[in-house]
């Protein structure tokens, strides 16, 4: 009878596409200026970012282990690379997804792009340059400022964090389709790629399950052009992070198509 009621007290989220977005903002449309400065050098910036983004690790450490219920699997397979690298996750934490690969990566410290939208959320949108977010302008501008910042940060052996399916479903345990657009990057840069899968456990003590990230790689693209090399390496990550997610048996949040 407890197992039933708790069934029927499960939260269900109904979408139409895997497209759909569930988290958003008041500020949605936010945008930024095409001239953004993505790498600030001034000794004051760099200050605050570094013990902006100390505190953060601090907090996430406490915050995911403690309420979040983290572990990892893979987290080894990192450290063994020496310079720049991508980890490509599946996006299921609205919180979370800003912490976890800071702490899969320690210690060295990760770059994570995002949408513009994030910068419009109040007091969270003011850090997310000190937390080291790398927004996508869509300009022309843009766009190469952003590939620029992206081959900076890389090249200083900084881990460059992907999350393809762009929307976050908090608590989804399946992977949604993501296009092989944002494998281009460690293509030219030709560095290595990691996924990153969270799977989800029922807890024996807790309500909410127990987040296992899965950490499979190293990944290298093969073909000739570099959108062939991009398609192989988009490949690999969706079957990998297919395979990953199997090893969910819980879902919290549960997500039915629309009819």
């Amino acid at each position: 009878m407890q197992a039933l009621i708790f069934k029927q007290m499960k939260k269900v989220r109904y979408y139409k596409e895997f497209t759909d977005d569930f988290a958003q903002s008041k500020n949605q449309s936010f945008n930024l200026p095409d001239d953004y400065e993505y790498i600030k050098t001034d000794f004051l910036s760099k200050f605050l970012s570094g013990f902006v983004y100390s505190l953060a690790v601090i907090f996430s450490s406490i915050y995911l282990r403690l309420f979040l219920h983290l572990r990892f699997s893979g987290k080894e397979k990192l450290k063994k690379v020496k310079g720049g690298y991508f980890i490509y996750g599946n996006h299921t934490q609205s919180v979370g997804d800003v912490f976890i690969p800071a702490l899969a990566a320690l210690p060295r410290r990760i770059y994570t792009i995002v949408s513009t939208a994030n910068y419009g959320i109040p007091v969270i949108g003011k850090i997310l340059r000190p937390l080291g977010a790398l927004p996508i302008i869509p300009t022309l501008k843009g766009m190469r400022n952003l590939e620029t910042a992206i081959k900076t940060r890389a090249e200083n052996n900084h881990p460059i964090v992907v999350y393809p399916e762009a929307h976050v479903w908090d608590y989804y345990t399946g992977i949604r389709p993501f296009a092989d657009t944002s494998f281009k990057y460690p293509v030219k840069l030709n560095m290595p790629v990691f996924s990153m899968t969270a799977t989800y456990k029922k807890s024996r003590l807790f309500k909410k399950p127990v987040i296992n990230v899965i950490i499979d790689g190293p990944f290298y693209p093969e073909g000739e052009a570099v959108k062939s090399k991009a398609k192989s390496l988009h490949d690999k990550v969706y079957n990998c992070m297919l395979s990953a997610a199997k090893e969910s048996d819980y879902s919290f949040i549960e997500y039915k198509k629309k009819v």
